[in-house]
């Protein structure tokens, strides 16, 4: 629902509430099938994907590939550490967006930029299981417009799904029980899609996007806290 109403928050929102029952690891893996399936739904939905390709494989290249370091991290760490990651990143996300204002990134600095904030998303996407910083605020900082930046958003996402069933592959993470979680997921998250589409319209994004935000710092500081309890 929360991704059909502004357009992302699937994994975020869904490896919070999932996190709180189950390892990071765990809930990772059932939301990849989900995660893909709904992410290249929202890339396909615009026009400007090979504009987009050609602007932006720099950072897509540098997700791949800390995503697949990163998630060398998230299979070998305690899942009391991993969990307390996801954590710390579900609040420095809400926090960015409720308090930092958008920024805008010039165009020059694109090539030297892109590489870095593909790099660091890939690898706390490989730790965390989400997607979200920095790939987000960089792409909104780039003047895209408004069907662009959520097309940009889908590639980015789709990108970091693949790359990381890629990792768990890798490291052989993924179990038959996990997989069939996860195609059952399918259903549900393409149900809740529709129903936020509907919410979307019948109330204001901006309330929706502050209550959003301020769930995910409740979710963050539960899984922080967790280990110290």
């Amino acid at each position: 629902m929360v991704k059909g109403v502004t357009g992302m928050g699937l994994p975020t929102v869904a490896m919070g509430v999932l996190g709180a029952t189950m390892s990071p690891l765990t809930a990772a893996a059932i939301l990849i099938i989900p995660s893909f399936v709904t992410n290249v739904w929202q890339m396909l939905a615009g026009r400007d994907l090979l504009r987009l390709l050609r602007r932006l494989w720099p950072m897509m290249l540098c997700i791949v590939i800390g995503t697949l370091m990163g998630t060398r991290l998230l299979v070998v760490v305690d899942s009391v550490w991993s969990g307390r990651a996801l954590g710390l990143a579900l609040i420095a996300y809400a926090a960015y967006a409720l308090f930092v204002p958008t920024l805008s990134v010039p165009e020059r600095l694109e090539p030297r930029l892109s590489p870095v904030v593909g790099m660091v998303t890939g690898l706390l996407t490989g730790v965390t299981g989400i997607f979200t910083i920095p790939a987000v605020p960089y792409v909104q900082s780039l003047g895209l417009q408004k069907d662009e930046l959520v097309e940009a958003l889908g590639l980015s996402f789709t990108v970091s799904t693949i790359a990381l069933a890629g990792g768990f592959l890798a490291q052989d993470a993924f179990r038959l029980d996990q997989l069939g979680l996860s195609l059952l997921a399918v259903l549900p998250a393409l149900v809740g899609m529709w129903l936020g589409s509907i919410v979307r319209q019948k109330i204001s994004p901006k309330t929706f996007r502050r209550c959003f935000l301020l769930f995910l710092v409740i979710l963050g500081l539960e899984l922080t806290l967790r280990p110290f309890s």
